[in-house]
């Protein structure tokens, strides 16, 4: 049963925040941890006897999508800024298997700001319980075929909302999210060339404002729903695009999602508004958290957790952390 709202206000609201890799040893470990064929498997329930994903060649296209084009799913071919800020997230369950979300680099005054959902990072309960926080973070900006165009990205730091800290007996992650609070901050180490990661990737734009009704919103992700059902469609090879207008979900007002065939793996990636197909960029309004089965409306629609007070909490965090 989903938690009202307040249930999940009775105490003041903080960050809570995680270290990742500090050290060049471990950074270095990470960066070896995840191979192309690790990169493949990555949501793959048995991934001992899963095949590897054959690649996505879908053929790029020059031309950029006219604007305003309705898309309920397909391989992003168009290029532009997007395909360099927008990557794959990787990271390690506390029972040993691999996971893959989504993620963007944003403005920032640190240069290594990074946006997802907070369920990328971690699960309800106590920040320092065993199995809380995922690890073996590893960002791929650009991510393509198990191949790493920009290089591959550890992360120093991560931050989500104390609302995660909750007793998981009484406490869903479903539960924080419908309230409002899947957004999750990490900041970025340097590359190995010792550039920080919007030097390499360049970055997107951020606001943290209310949401309207019929604004037309782009989404991208790494959806990967094939490894595990034969049926799907996505295997998270490439960056997928959705784009359509935006609607507040029935059974969850605050999320606001639109017409999308993406499901897992597209977790935590941007909602975009005002986005320019020609150079891929726009302005990030909202991360993926979940598809209409949790906050209602039709199928096929892709809701974002809106970024507001809670999120500039993280955001601001973030961008005053060194890389």
């Amino acid at each position: 049963m989903l938690l009202p709202t307040s249930a999940l206000a009775a105490e003041p609201e903080s960050i809570t925040t995680h270290s990742g890799a500090t050290t060049e040893q471990e950074r270095s470990r990470i960066d070896t941890y995840w191979t192309p064929t690790r990169m493949k498997l990555a949501g793959a329930l048995v991934p001992e006897i899963t095949p590897v994903p054959e690649d996505d060649n879908t053929p790029d296209d020059p031309h950029p999508l006219p604007a305003n084009t309705l898309d309920p799913g397909a391989t992003w071919t168009h290029g532009g800024a997007v395909n360099k800020s927008v990557g794959r997230l990787f990271f390690t369950f506390s029972d040993g298997y691999d996971g893959s979300c989504t993620a963007t680099v944003v403005n920032s005054a640190n240069r290594s700001t990074i946006i997802t959902a907070a369920h990328c990072l971690r699960g309800v309960g106590a920040p320092a319980a065993d199995g809380t926080w995922n690890r073996n973070l590893y960002f791929v900006p650009g991510y393509r075929n198990g191949t790493k165009p920009l290089g591959g990205f550890s992360i120093k730091n991560m931050a989500t909302s104390s609302r995660w800290d909750a007793d998981p007996s009484k406490t869903t992650s479903d539960d924080v999210a419908v309230a409002g609070h899947d957004t999750g901050i990490l900041v970025a180490n340097p590359s190995a060339g010792g550039r920080r990661i919007a030097d390499v990737t360049g970055s997107q734009k951020i606001a943290f404002t209310k949401p309207a009704k019929d604004e037309f919103i782009h989404t991208f992700g790494y959806p990967k729903d094939r490894l595990n059902d034969p049926s799907a469609t996505y295997t998270g090879s490439r960056m997928i695009h959705c784009a359509g207008p935006a609607q507040p979900g029935p059974k969850a007002p605050l999320l606001w999602g639109e017409p999308c065939d993406m499901s897992h793996g597209a977790s935590g990636g941007p909602h975009l508004a005002q986005f320019d197909t020609q150079s891929g960029t726009g302005t990030v309004v909202g991360v993926t958290t979940t598809s209409d089965e949790l906050a209602g409306g039709q199928a096929n629609t892709l809701y974002a957790t809106r970024l507001g007070d809670s999120a500039h909490r993280l955001y601001n965090w973030a961008q005053t952390r060194s890389a």
